[in-house]
């Protein structure tokens, strides 16, 4: 017998000493595990999720159009900002600490008593294993009817693309992400990502890149999966306003439906359109033109250019291609005043182009940094030296992250703006800090 694990917290220690890098399991025997679990809530009808940027937004939308249609649904993604729970979503809550608590008793009891060739090998979940068989469980108790699923780090090995269900895919952007583990080029990284396909499935992605699109549509050929591209074509009459996009979409089961997204981010543009895409495609009476306009307007999703403050954005982007689809939206913005920002990274991602990006772009006044108290985190001087090439901006270093956002924040006046980017590590940590200091003002 394993440890006795009583309350949230520990059970969340517990998941955290699990491995989240290191060498995953073999998908064989995740699915035994899954298998030994009673492949809970596999009579769901299960959206996949998998791309490199996009895919939260993605799930987010779906999620909250169910909702808005009055069908009950689940939804899984990562990472979470703040609170673990926040992967957990039913029918736009996030689950309770007690349901956290339960799920994870459930899958940590099998591991008291699994198969002989599970036990031969010491098998044990990794850190996203664990937490997706977690969410698997938990929307079977609740009887959910859809799934909303979000990949991990890749899709073919995936420990999310174990599920047999799917009733639809969906690949959202592609770029240049982990590639020690996917590939090094696009392609190599757009085969990894169209794994999740599934002969008789269809399938919704963008069209921006020809050969992401093509091993896309090879890999779908090649397994009997009917491509439905999004084109760029299909979008008209972008209207861009000060905390709203409004556009019209092209879909073959609606003809063309316009949508207002309450955001300034233009990246949900293409987000949005996959996500009402594949509506199109489930063609489910209960989701009508009005739900879907109605449900993709009120979806909201935390630290893509959020609007924390007045006139301060804090945007998740941690890779080349997020950081460029941040500095459009940024180059949208109507702004009088000075442009500042507040920029940190992990050191697994491209960080030297991503200073080049930011600050060969001249938007910015002011770049300020600060280190992440993350394992992962680039150091200080590690980021003072990637932004030292470029003296024509003032880039100043600040010991901890809370001196550098309480800095750019007292010093700016009512016409400024000031932008928090580089990482989802970074939006949580200053996620934390507000929630800190509204709580040690009551």
């Amino acid at each position: 017998m394993t440890e006795q694990i009583d309350g949230y917290g520990a059970a969340q220690e517990y998941i955290s000493a699990t491995p989240k890098f290191t060498k995953k399991n073999s998908m064989d025997n995740t699915e035994k595990f899954l298998a030994h679990l009673g492949y809970p809530a596999q009579n769901c009808k299960i959206l996949h999720v998998a791309g490199t940027n996009g895919k939260g937004s993605v799930c987010a939308y779906l999620s909250t159009v169910l909702r808005k249609a009055g069908i009950s649904c689940g939804m899984f993604v990562s990472p979470h900002l703040v609170t673990m729970r926040e992967r957990f979503v039913i029918d736009g809550e996030m689950v309770t600490e007690e349901a956290f608590l339960e799920s994870f008793h459930i899958v940590k009891s099998h591991l008291d008593d699994m198969p002989k060739e599970l036990q031969a090998i010491s098998y044990h979940p990794t850190f996203f294993e664990f937490l997706f068989f977690m969410a698997m469980v938990l929307f079977e108790k609740r009887n959910v009817e859809y799934v909303v699923l979000e990949t991990g780090l890749g899709g073919r090995l995936d420990a999310t693309n174990v599920v047999t269900n799917k009733k639809l895919c969906i690949l959202t952007s592609i770029g240049y992400d982990h590639m020690e583990y996917l590939g090094e080029t696009l392609t190599r990284i757009a085969g990894e990502k169209a794994g999740i396909l599934r002969p008789g499935v269809p399938v919704v992605y963008p069209v921006k890149q020809p050969e992401v699109a093509r091993v896309i549509e090879e890999t779908a050929s090649r397994i009997g999966s009917e491509t439905f591209p999004v084109e760029r074509a299909a979008i008209k009459e972008i209207k861009i306003l000060d905390k709203t996009i409004d556009f019209s979409l092209h879909l073959n089961y609606y003809d063309y439906i316009g949508f207002t997204v309450s955001t300034s981010a233009l990246y949900q543009i293409e987000n949005v359109s996959l996500a009402a895409t594949a509506f199109g495609l489930l063609a489910d009476t209960r989701i009508t033109a009005k739900t879907l306009q109605d449900g993709i307007r009120e979806t909201f999703w935390e630290g893509r250019m959020e609007e924390i403050f007045p006139g301060v954005y804090l945007d998740g982007a941690h890779n080349i291609d997020g950081i460029e689809a941040f500095l459009e939206t940024v180059r949208a913005h109507p702004v009088t005043g000075r442009r500042k920002l507040l920029f940190s990274m992990v050191r697994d991602k491209q960080y030297r182009k991503a200073a080049q990006a930011l600050a060969g772009s001249g938007l910015f006044d002011e770049i300020g940094l600060a280190a992440l108290s993350e394992e992962r985190a680039l150091p200080l001087q590690t980021l003072e030296d990637s932004f030292g090439q470029y003296t024509g901006i003032c880039v100043r270093a600040y010991d901890t992250l809370e001196a550098a956002f309480t800095k750019l924040l007292s010093q700016r006046e009512d016409k400024d703006r000031v932008y928090i980017v580089g990482s989802l590590y970074l939006a949580g940590e200053i996620k934390a800090l507000i929630r800190r200091s509204v709580h040690d003002q009551f």
